[in-house]
């Protein structure tokens, strides 16, 4: 086993790391940059080492400098979490060339997995089904048009290299074809120094589905049910449940069964997700693989009593997992907290917490890494913590989330706390009749 891991990240996921690690007996060391001196992931690894100033470029980017903080801390193995480097394959790679273990997928998975359209093109060859659309890259405008009748309209526009829901253009008709396509370049471009696109029918009434996926380092590989993430702003989700409210037992093993397929096509290693669109008549389509742990894990972890963590670890060290698959047991929902202002188009509000109360009780859940005099800093993603309700059953989750937000004082900067209580009280959220929409047709600020 690893004696020593570097985790390299900031926040609650890398406090989550640092607790599975420690119950593992494996010394930690953080990385932080001059913003996040005063974070708890600092305070509670073995080791801390600064790798830069505040902009990420200049340090959770900074691949030189995590490698340099893993070789004078003498670290064997270094976790990514999620985000900032946990799908770089050439980070996965420098590690490899350091006789570093990354834990998480190699570089050819990732490499495969991170580019949309190779990654399709992997998956209509594996038989898992896929939303129709161009063959590559749009090259040829004219032709795309062309693909576009046949597909059908709407079609949906995509960079090659996004996430986020950057570089994505609906397009309605015909006539709006060059300029949502050029717009979508240039979105692609500015955020990803690539604006190669490709094109799909656009699911209407979708909602969106995953599946959590482990595979060993010798090809066997299972699926941990699935979580649904409809409950989403701009493509960035608020709100996840598992199991979701829509998915049959039936569609559930067929989903399984085609994201294990996607996890075997590629030999996958690690711990990962595979993404659905499920259209209201419970057709499924592959929409991307992410090759890392996600922010929603914890809700998967508590319905079927795993950590996913430790899981990750003992892959990485070259143990075979039991390739036994996992239907959830109870019903979890997990309310991302940021520090936005969802009452002022969502804005960001860094700043110093002057009052932090956490709910608790049976069944309550936090991750996070704030506290009472800590300073959020403006540098980084918004989210503050998560807050997980499990339960017997979806409405009692609901209920438990609804006392547990009721508890949670956060005082000194905005919060997206009164959102999600108003969620909760939704009828329509609470009947689970909702799709990927739901929040472009709710007034929540009245």
């Amino acid at each position: 086993m690893f004696s020593k891991i570097l985790i390299a990240n900031r926040g609650e996921i890398a406090l989550r790391i640092i607790r599975t690690c420690k119950e593992m007996g494996i010394q930690t060391v953080a990385v932080y940059s001059t913003a996040d001196i005063e974070s708890l992931h600092v305070r509670f690894a073995d080791e801390a080492v600064c790798i830069g100033p505040p902009p990420s470029a200049k340090s959770y980017l900074s691949i030189p400098s995590i490698i340099s903080a893993a070789e004078i801390t003498n670290a064997d193995a270094i976790h990514p979490g999620y985000g900032f480097l946990s799908e770089n394959s050439k980070f996965s790679q420098i590690c490899k060339d350091h006789n570093i273990k990354f834990i998480g997928a190699t570089p050819e998975q990732i490499e495969g997995m991170g580019d949309k359209a190779s990654a399709k093109a992997t998956m209509i060859k594996a038989g898992v089904p896929c939303v129709p659309g161009s063959e590559g890259i749009i090259t040829d405008v004219k032709k795309a048009k062309v693909s576009a009748k046949e597909i059908g309209y709407p079609v949906m526009l995509k960079a090659t290299a996004g996430g986020g829901g950057k570089g994505m253009r609906v397009v309605w008709e015909e006539k709006e074809f060059d300029e949502q396509l050029a717009k979508a370049q240039a979105e692609a471009g500015a955020s990803f120094g690539n604006d190669g696109m490709y094109m799909e029918k656009f699911i209407e009434e979708p909602r969106h589905i995953e599946i959590q996926i482990a595979g060993d380092q010798y090809g066997r590989a299972c699926h941990m049910g699935e979580r649904d993430c409809s409950i989403q702003r701009r493509h960035q989700k608020l709100v996840e449940e598992t199991p979701s409210p829509f998915v049959t037992p039936a569609l559930r093993k067929k989903m399984g069964a085609a994201a294990i397929k996607a996890a075997k096509a590629v030999r996958y290693e690690g711990v990962g997700t595979v993404e659905f669109l499920v259209d209201k008549n419970k057709d499924f389509y592959f929409m991307e693989m992410n090759t890392r742990i996600q922010v929603e894990h914890t809700i998967t972890e508590e319905v079927i009593d795993y950590d996913l963590i430790k899981e990750q670890i003992l892959i990485a060290n070259g143990e075979r997992i039991s390739g036994k698959n996992y239907d959830p047991q109870r019903h979890a929902l997990q309310c991302r907290i940021n520090a936005e202002d969802p009452f002022n188009d969502w804005r960001p509000s860094p700043g110093k917490i002057t009052d932090y109360h956490e709910p608790g009780g049976r069944g309550v859940r936090i991750d996070t890494h704030v506290y009472a005099g800590y300073s959020i800093p403006p540098h980084y993603d918004s989210m503050i913590s998560k807050l997980i309700c499990i339960a017997e059953t979806r409405d009692e989750a609901i209920k438990k989330m609804e006392r547990a937000l009721d508890e949670y004082i956060v005082e000194g900067i905005k919060t997206t706390i009164p959102f999600h209580q108003k969620l909760m009280k939704n009828e329509q959220f609470k009947s689970g009749d909702f799709t990927t929409k739901f929040l472009e047709d709710w007034d929540y600020t009245k």
